[in-house]
């Protein structure tokens, strides 16, 4: 793989230019696993839409809320190229169709492994749900925690950033985004 080998000479570049010794013992190998990683910390650059989708999207006259909360994710922050990970809500209203429930965790996968900021992850996830499905509302909660605030900068361990993107139904109603916020066990967004 041409772009493997561009890495591992990038990694092995990295690693002499903060003083480290690549030839030594426990280096030797790690420009080859750094690559590895960094491909699949950005596979998402080289996914398709309508191959997660895999036609998984149903006709149905559901027109209860669709809930899918808890899904970990991960993400490498855009400013500092350090990881940034929590937990992901998503839920949507149909409107006649429905998605496989495992495809919402692999849109958030397709946006996260990208470099992002969680304001625009929060967004795309939410955009892509109502693009696709075309729902009466889509809401999506995000709660981060980000290294470059933890480990440099500013040193805060347990801060936790919360984003939301509320469309539709879940924009123009308090009372049914309360009722997402209350199912995901939050008070306000």
């Amino acid at each position: 793989m041409k772009d493997h080998d561009k890495l591992r000479e990038i990694i092995q570049s990295l690693l002499e230019e903060i003083g480290e010794d690549p030839t030594r013992e426990g280096l030797l190998k790690t420009p080859s696993r750094v690559a590895r990683s960094w491909r699949f910390f950005s596979e998402g650059y080289r996914q398709n839409l309508d191959d997660i989708i895999n036609n998984a999207i149903f006709h149905e006259e559901a027109k209860d809320m669709v809930i899918i909360r808890d899904v970990e994710f991960f993400s490498l922050c855009e400013h500092h190229l350090l990881p940034f990970f929590g937990k992901t809500h998503v839920g949507y209203i149909p409107n006649g169709k429905v998605i496989g429930l495992s495809k919402v965790p692999r849109i958030i996968d397709m946006f996260s492994r990208r470099l992002q900021i969680q304001e625009r992850l929060t967004r795309q996830i939410a955009e892509t749900i109502q693009t696709v499905l075309d729902p009466i509302g889509v809401a999506v909660v995000m709660e981060g925690r980000h290294m470059c605030m933890q480990m440099r900068g500013v040193e805060k361990q347990n801060s936790l950033a919360t984003t939301s993107s509320m469309l539709g139904k879940f924009r123009e109603s308090d009372r049914t985004r309360s009722e997402f916020l209350a199912i995901i066990g939050r008070e306000s967004v």
